[in-house]
Formats: C-alpha cells, structure tokens, sequence
C-alpha cells in the first residue's frame, strides 16, 4: 500500500504529525518498533514547564492530543516561578507514564492511522525521487512523504 505520509517513530514528535496528518484526509503509516511503547515517555514524565508550557499549549489550541492525554493522566499540576512574575511562571504536570501512553493510543486510534511495527533504516530514493522508507527487515514502505 503507498501512504500520503510516513511517520517514523512514536514519540511525541511522531504522535502529533501523524495525528495532524490524518486530520488532513490523508493516508497515513506510523512506523515504530514497539507499538506497545508509542507515546511512551522517559523517566521524567513531566508535560509542560519553562518553554515546552508554551508548546503544548500551541498543540493543544492547534488540535494536538499532548495536552488531552496530559489533561486525564495528570497526578501533579503545579505553576512554575510563581515569585519571577506572570512573564516567566509556566505549568508543569506530572502523569502517570504507563496511563498517558495508553491513553496517547486511545486518542491517536480515533484517526485512520495504521501503525505498522519496524525498525526504519534508510529513506527509499530513486533518481534524487523520495519513494518511502526501508525497514530493517528489507520492507520498502511507499510514501510520498515522511516525516
């Protein structure tokens, strides 16, 4: 099958382009090596603070699922530099890893985005022509973009 888009990789990066890929209409692939661990976050599983507070606000007001799986996962909520003054104070939540990852699937499984399981290796490209990627296994995935 050739996809409109290619996604590599299911972090939070990977997450929001292929949702917002498919809200275009578009045939889309995430392409992961462990399905099971997409949205999953790293030892410090904190959404927001000084910088990324703006970010995930600019996803959330674009229609990302950051700030929904963050919204019911949360355990913490707390407002950062609340003695340097409303310029610099920012929101910081901590979820709980396990639950935000399941639920960033819950979310992203609401759009016609097909999740296939590979490891990604090298772009397929044929007269300076991208054509999709190639997985470890020797897969070629047809795309007219990756991202």
């Amino acid at each position: 099958m050739r996809y409109d888009v290619v996604v590599v990789g299911g972090g939070h990066a990977g997450l929001e382009a292929a949702w917002a890929a498919a809200a275009l209409g578009v045939r889309v692939a995430l392409v992961t090596i462990n399905p099971e661990r997409i949205g999953m976050m790293p030892c410090n599983p904190a959404v927001g603070g000084p910088g990324k507070s703006q970010l995930v606000a600019e996803l959330t007001a674009l229609g990302g699922l950051m700030g929904r799986a963050a919204d019911a996962t949360a355990i913490h909520t707390r407002v950062l530099n609340r003695s340097k003054g409303p310029a610099v104070q920012s929101l910081r939540v901590q979820v709980d890893r396990d639950l935000y990852a399941l639920k960033a699937q819950e979310i992203l499984a609401e759009r016609p985005v097909e999740v296939i399981r590979g490891e990604v290796v090298s772009l397929f490209v044929e007269g300076g022509r991208l054509l999709g990627v190639r997985t470890v296994d020797g897969r070629e995935i047809p795309a007219k973009a990756v991202v």
